[in-house]
């Protein structure tokens, strides 16, 4: 999964990473790439509480959304991919049978979203999940 972050460097500071899609989720590095490497780590640790939580992970905007925000001007825009299929708790691999074109649009869209075939099919159903239990449930979700 992809996440747009955006970097800021006050005068004699650390370069300070903000991840818009994930309210709350901050970082820090003394060079770009430390900050750049945290913020993939602080992404990580952001998701597993949230699945941990049993809370959604939240929709993603689009780059250019995020660049118009008033309020993230003036940094450096950078992405991060985290896996998040190698997030909360211990993973079992399982076996499935899925058509060879399902299977093959499946790996194109983890493609372009930077994630693995695992990553992104644990993503996609737990956002199904969400859905439907939103679906079941309005207002309660």
């Amino acid at each position: 999964m992809r996440f747009a972050v955006v970097i800021h460097r006050d005068e004699d500071t650390a370069y300070g990473v903000t991840v818009p899609d994930l309210p709350g989720c901050f970082s820090a590095g003394d060079t770009l790439d430390v900050a750049i490497e945290s913020a993939s780590e602080a992404i990580a640790c952001h998701i597993e509480g949230l699945l941990m939580d049993g809370e959604p992970i939240p929709e993603r905007a689009t780059l250019e959304a995020h660049q118009a925000n008033e309020d993230l001007k003036g940094g450096v825009w950078a992405i991060v991919a985290v896996d998040i299929s190698k997030l909360s708790s211990r993973t079992r691999r399982v076996n499935i049978t899925v058509p060879a074109r399902v299977l093959a649009i499946v790996d194109q869209a983890a493609g372009r979203e930077g994630e693995t075939r695992s990553g992104w099919l644990t993503r996609a159903a737990l956002s199904y999940i969400q859905r439907r239990a939103e679906a079941d449930s309005p207002g309660l979700a």
